[in-house]
């Protein structure tokens, strides 16, 4: 019989490897929104862009992606990190790069969507063996959470 509760191994290094690359470009981004261009630099372009409340959406947006970023690269409350990052996603796909296509080039949406994409893909499936979740939350955090 095969234990479904625990990931294969080969499984936990491909969510590793996903994990690891796609939260240094979450983390990446929201130190960029945060350190470089300032929070209030990132509200202005908030505002240029047209997004709703942008004294309140862009620091959620930037320190979700930093914060959520590392989660997933530790895989520490992965699920919740990944239902965050999935949701500032859509949100950018919709307010800001739907009307300009497909191509990132351009300003479209298809690094939004990829990025989305494995937040909700990680959100699903966990954080996998090589993870702050599996060792140290195993047990004492809800499975929805963790």
């Amino acid at each position: 019989m095969t234990n479904t509760t625990a990931p294969a191994a080969t499984t936990s290094w491909g969510l590793l490897v996903l994990r690891i690359v796609v939260g240094a470009v979450f983390f990446a981004h929201g130190a960029q929104k945060i350190f470089e261009f300032t929070l209030a630099g990132t509200i202005g372009s908030f505002a240029g862009m047209g997004v709703p409340l942008p004294e309140i959406a862009a620091p959620v947006v930037a320190f979700v992606e930093l914060i959520g970023g590392a989660m997933l690269v530790l895989g520490l409350f992965t699920r919740l990190a990944g239902v965050l990052l999935a949701v500032d996603m859509l949100v950018a796909l919709v307010l800001v790069h739907l009307s300009a296509g497909l191509w990132v080039g351009d300003g479209g949406y298809e690094f939004v969507a990829v990025l989305g994409a494995v937040a909700l893909a990680l959100a699903f499936t966990g954080a996998g063996r090589f993870s702050v979740d599996r060792g140290v939350l195993r047990g004492r955090a809800p499975a929805w959470l963790a």
